[in-house]
């Protein structure tokens, strides 16, 4: 039997489930169709499939690969992420060996969106500053990765990963020709795989975490957890993720831990001075509502409205289009600007709406109190950027999915808000009772710097078995 679902899913995959074999089900493309909501997480289209032989198995699987692609075909002349995903796999191999000639000695890394980009970031660039001359090849599944990081200059060719066929699986790989593999966090490709397997070329996943919903664990999941026992090594977030696997005799995990906080830490870093938020912040706390979307932005612009002078507040809301910006305006009874438009003359206002793209990261750095966005059914944005800037932060009742998010609660750097009413409560106690701010600020930082090195973990196992061989 093979059966179709639709549930949701987020447009950016930031941090959050989006990509191919993830989850509890197999194959989510709503990621790039943007099909309508249905009630779930985002508008994924999974293929399920039920338990039968593996030769059984394997032909609903590479039907479900055609039919995924068939349907992208077929909506993108009337969407938008669709058209991308099409256009962007046309003459693939060509395109692939303008970049990779024969001789040339690469590693492919590969990454559903930009949430496991950014996971495996700090990889490829150890793996680039221990052997410069390796050319990387960087695939993304999702045009919501690749459109953002297509300019990356980390890689020596950036793509689309072509259709999981057995053809496309053999003769992308027969051109790429990788010393070893990389797929980051969830990325489950039957026909890659094996072929790669075959060829004997070793394979690595790594940041991933596992949960006992998803197939692998289920009594019909021998199919998924034949792709586990392909891959070399599996380097998992937490020790959970290493039990389960262990519990159904996949004893090749390493306990690394999330690359993210590595990545982080590195974004902190390099982070740039913003002198337009310095003069908008004119000496006042700053709070700073990253990644939002319209249930936070409703209630945080409520407490703004009946107490606008209790902190400056600054929003760079999710969607950044003029239709959205003027939507998140008019909830302000209170002055406010846009970053594009603040001048001298705008410090007075209470509120600056950041109006582009690839600010807010830095942005973090002049905040007090950090609430992130889409915890009211999205699914909550990078929390771990602003708890690297030792400040507390909030989000909505949606995070129950994220590591990060249940272990800064339980340790009280974070806390969540379902109401107008428990939003105030705990901004309130944070304004007025400063030790226990100071508590939750030190927290959130200690519980980054404590969760780091997961990539020098992976580079070590790594370099010992294949960087080594490849410099013989």
């Amino acid at each position: 039997m093979l059966c179709i679902k639709l549930i949701g899913c987020c447009r950016d995959g930031s941090s959050r489930d989006v990509g191919l074999g993830r989850g509890p089900s197999l194959h989510p493309i709503g990621n790039i169709l943007n099909l309508p909501h249905s009630g779930g997480q985002g508008d994924n289209l999974f293929l399920t499939f039920a338990p039968s032989k593996p030769d059984f198995m394997k032909a609903l699987y590479n039907i479900g690969i055609f039919l995924f692609s068939a349907v992208a075909y077929l909506l993108s002349p009337f969407n938008t992420k669709a058209s991308l995903w099409v256009k962007g796999r046309k003459k693939w191999a060509l395109k692939i060996e303008e970049k990779i000639k024969p001789g040339d000695k690469t590693i492919w890394v590969h990454c559903a969106s930009l949430g496991e980009f950014e996971q495996g970031r700090p990889v490829i660039e150890a793996i680039k500053k221990e052997r410069p001359e390796l050319k990387i090849v960087l695939t993304f599944f999702s045009p919501s990765g690749y459109e953002i990081r297509k300019n990356y200059q980390g890689a020596d060719y950036i793509g689309y990963i072509p259709a999981d066929t057995p053809r496309n699986a053999e003769k992308f790989i027969s051109i790429v020709n990788p010393e070893y593999v990389i797929f980051v966090k969830y990325e489950f490709w039957n026909n890659y795989i094996s072929e790669l397997y075959n060829k004997k070329i070793p394979i690595y996943l790594i940041s991933s975490i596992f949960r006992p919903e998803q197939h692998f664990f289920k009594w019909y999941g021998s199919f998924f957890r034949a792709m586990l026992k392909k891959f070399d090594k599996i380097f998992v977030q937490d020790i959970k993720s290493q039990k389960l696997l262990s519990g159904i005799g996949i004893e090749n995990s390493i306990l690394s831990g999330d690359t993210r906080f590595d990545r982080v830490i590195q974004i902190a870093g390099t982070a740039i001075v913003i002198p337009k938020i310095e003069q908008f912040k004119a000496g006042e706390k700053l709070f700073l509502a990253g990644s939002s979307w319209k249930p936070d932005e409703e209630i945080i612009a409520q407490y703004i409205n009946k107490y606008p002078g209790r902190m400056k507040w600054v929003f760079a809301p999710h969607e950044i289009d003029n239709s959205n910006i003027e939507r998140l305006e008019k909830l302000f009874t209170v002055s406010h600007v846009r970053f594009s438009e603040f001048s001298e003359s705008s410090v007075d206002a209470r509120v600056l709406i950041i109006d582009n793209i690839g600010m807010l990261s830095s942005a973090y750095r002049y905040a007090y109190i950090a609430a992130i966005g889409g915890g009211f059914g999205k699914g909550i944005h990078n929390i771990l950027e602003p708890a690297s800037w030792d400040i507390p932060v909030m989000f909505g009742p949606d995070y129950k999915k994220f590591k990060e998010a249940v272990d800064l609660i339980n340790e009280k750097g974070a806390m969540t808000f379902n109401s107008f009413g428990e939003f105030s409560d705990i901004l309130n106690k944070w304004l007025t009772d400063e030790l226990f701010y100071l508590k939750s600020a030190k927290t959130a930082g200690y519980y980054i710097n404590k969760n780091t090195g997961a990539t020098s973990i992976i580079m070590q196992e790594i370099s010992i078995k294949d960087i080594n061989k490849i410099s013989s």
